[in-house]
């Protein structure tokens, strides 16, 4: 099975990449921007990852990406790259430009990828989107991450189209809502407010990024029939 990981050298991505990289019979292609180093440690541990250099900031970058997804017959593509902070400041606070900036660098990449891998699945009649949203899209959303909630708004309801297009090709659309999660994405937030997160959780601990990458790989795995789900991991907090 050949997968395509974006953000695939970091925090969850990482975790998704090692998990699935334990199957010899998957061919793992990961796209870093800043985590050489990490992408290289992963690609030497394991034969069966591949690393694509892509900076989302770059047109250019990612239109190079997009020219070689015909080439890896792809099977599975995960949406899980993001770029910019979980929290940055008050919504009124925000310049209105640092919205445009993040929709052009993360949405449009994620836009163009999946049109492209779409387009491949067609021809082969087959394949898996799977794109990693946020459960505060369910549960009160933190102050402070206005941008980054709208963007998986927007995702959010992207997927559902992805979903009902193209299930005549035998293409599925999924999401999975994680709730908050220690990586170096939200390593900026303070020790205490993490505590608080701990002791609020109904399960009194955080969730981790291999459960999260465990509920990729059951996706991965699942029928033509789970199609337009979206998994919330956040031990029914909004129940």
């Amino acid at each position: 099975m050949n997968i395509l990981i974006t953000g695939g050298a970091n925090g969850l991505g990482r975790a998704i990449t090692k998990i699935l990289a334990t199957k010899s019979n998957n061919n793992i292609y990961i796209t870093y921007s800043k985590s050489k180093n990490n992408a290289l440690d992963l690609a030497s541990e394991f034969s069966n990852v591949h690393t694509i250099n892509t900076n989302f900031k770059e047109i250019q970058s990612v239109d190079k990406l997009i020219n070689q997804i015909p080439s890896l017959q792809l099977d599975v593509l995960i949406n899980n790259a993001y770029i910019g902070e979980f929290l940055k400041a008050h919504f009124n606070k925000i310049p209105t430009e640092e919205f445009e900036n993040s929709f052009i660098h993360n949405l449009i990449p994620t836009i163009k990828i999946t049109q492209s891998c779409i387009s491949s699945f067609k021809k082969r009649k087959k394949g898996k989107i799977i794109t990693i949203l946020s459960s505060a899209l369910k549960n009160t959303p933190p102050i402070g991450s206005s941008i980054y909630v709208a963007n998986k708004a927007y995702l959010q309801k992207l997927t559902h189209i992805w979903a009902t297009e193209n299930s005549k090709y035998n293409i599925t659309s999924n999401c999975i809502s994680p709730s908050f999660m220690q990586t170096e994405f939200t390593s900026e937030i303070d020790a205490r407010i993490i505590e608080n997160m701990k002791e609020m959780h109904p399960n009194k601990k955080l969730l981790t990024i291999e459960e999260v990458a465990e509920t990729v790989s059951f996706l991965i795995n699942s029928g033509g029939n789970l199609n337009g789900v979206d998994i919330v991991m956040n031990a029914g907090i909004n129940i």
